[in-house]
């Protein structure tokens, strides 16, 4: 499940700042596990509370961080945290923060988001043992490894004064890195959210057109074109056409139409929109089946090259609580999509490239095998919710979460800077995405200068919150 901002937009401050990008996404798929891709995946590991807000519950479970110390200014240099979001926290990458701690003596310090990875409290991910699955129980983990390192590392260099702290993320973890600033001030300098995804919101129709903008009109209606094809082809042959994708596997259409959707998102996103585009808009030229292209394209680039698991799409497999299933990465974002934020991507009403069959509220018609054969309704995204989660599962509560975290009008002074179209984090990770780029190089991006001048904006701005930044204990900001 991925998605688009509905704005590009890069928000600094003295307190937070955020970049939002052409696109969002929320399924991340682990990157390339090669030395070069990593400043440090060396593992440590601290006792975290289970409960930040039970008085009562005083049970811990291991939760592992990194910490990469080859550029630190000691004693008295930054800590930059990198938020590890929803998925599996492999070690440091090797994208740009690497550059911004090198330039300002930083230490880097990443925790692994709790029950991604090896940081869950449990042996199983029922939906029971998701309870403590929050955002909030999140902040409050970041929060207490904050002050644990925080005092290790002073009692290691045998000093009182705490060092200066800016928070990072991207994506989910940008909307983390802002609500950290929010909610715990007096911890850090400040914070960079890389396409900080800070409103929940409900029908997101905002991704797919920001996709077809990104698209580009040529290409934009090449999709549209393969989604009506596909939705004709699964009333006729749909065994043959799932077959054709590899996906003979999802037996719900609605799982493979959201499959089909990711896939055409997924190079938009990253840093690759030539990858999707050529072959299709060629095919279109040369008269050649567009859903042959389209399946070839999938295969190879969606499939083989980026990675992606299709039983990550099918809900039966969703189903399962077994820890080491594929499926385990998607089961927890699915809680957390479904109990906090929702996202639900849907197609707009007009000029969609996504099937329009993918709705939260879109109407689908089963027959109980009964002698009337009475119809019933359901309805993808919160049927899906209760399918996977149990029937109790209400589906997201995105005023309760706007209420908590402010929306749109989160109460942090921000500066806002636009990088039209320059993709998804690529302030931080560079072009293209779909393989970690060293050091989170630009030079491949759709608009190199444009992501440099953002990149020349966060330095000045970091700069001058550590200098303003006075600490006692603790960040006096």
């Amino acid at each position: 499940m991925r998605f688009p901002a509905a704005a590009i937009s890069l928000a600094i401050s003295a307190l937070i700042f955020a970049v939002a990008s052409a696109q969002l996404h929320f399924r991340v798929r682990e990157t390339s596990s090669s030395s070069s891709s990593y400043l440090t995946k060396e593992e440590h590991w601290m006792n975290q509370t289970i409960d930040h807000f039970s008085p009562y519950d005083r049970r811990q479970f291991p939760q592992r961080y990194y910490e990469y110390l080859d550029e630190f200014r000691s004693p008295d240099g930054p800590i930059f945290v990198k938020i590890c979001g929803e998925s599996v926290c492999s070690g440091i990458s090797n994208d740009y923060l690497g550059v911004l701690a090198k330039k300002f003596g930083a230490a880097v310090v990443s925790l692994e988001h709790r029950y991604y990875g090896k940081s869950s409290p449990f042996d199983s991910f029922s939906t029971e043992n998701l309870r403590y699955l929050s955002s909030k129980q999140a902040l409050f983990d970041l929060a207490v490894f904050r002050q644990y390192y925080q005092e290790s590392l002073n009692a290691k260099l045998n000093k009182s004064m705490d060092n200066p702290w800016f928070v990072f993320g991207i994506s989910y973890a940008g909307a983390m890195s802002a609500w950290f600033r929010l909610k715990f001030p007096h911890l850090t300098c400040g914070s960079l959210a890389s396409s900080g995804v800070v409103l929940a919101v409900y029908n997101f129709t905002k991704f797919d057109e920001q996709v077809g903008e990104s698209a580009g009109p040529e290409c934009k209606a090449v999709l549209q074109e393969i989604t009506s094809l596909v939705e004709q082809r699964l009333e006729s042959n749909q065994k043959e056409l799932k077959k054709l994708f590899n996906a003979s596997k999802l037996s719900k259409d609605g799982d493979f139409l959201y499959f089909l959707a990711d896939a055409a998102v997924t190079a938009i996103q990253y840093g690759d929109p030539d990858e999707l585009c050529n072959p299709l808009t060629e095919a279109k030229k040369a008269g050649d089946d567009l859903v042959e292209a389209y399946a070839k394209y999938v295969k190879e680039y969606y499939i083989d090259y980026f990675g992606v698991d299709v039983e990550t799409y099918d809900q039966q497999q969703l189903k399962k609580d077994k820890i080491s299933s594929s499926s385990s990465s998607a089961r927890l974002w699915w809680f957390q999509v479904c109990t906090e934020v929702a996202y639900f991507q849907v197609a707009p009403a007009n000029d969609s490239i996504r099937s329009s069959k993918i709705d939260t509220r879109q109407v689908y018609i089963y027959y109980v095998p009964t002698s009337k054969s009475l119809p019933f309704l359901l309805i993808y995204h919160l049927d899906l919710c209760k399918k996977v989660f149990g029937d109790d599962m209400p589906g997201p509560d995105v005023n309760a979460t706007n209420l908590y975290y402010g929306g749109k009008d989160i109460a942090v002074p921000a500066y806002i800077i636009k990088c039209h179209n320059c993709g998804h984090g690529s302030d931080m990770r560079g072009c293209p995405q779909s393989r970690l780029v060293p050091k989170g190089d630009a030079k491949n991006c759709s608009s190199p200068d444009a992501v440099n001048k953002v990149r020349q904006n966060i330095i000045t701005y970091i700069d001058q919150w550590l200098s303003e930044c006075q600490f006692s204990g603790v960040s006096a900001m």
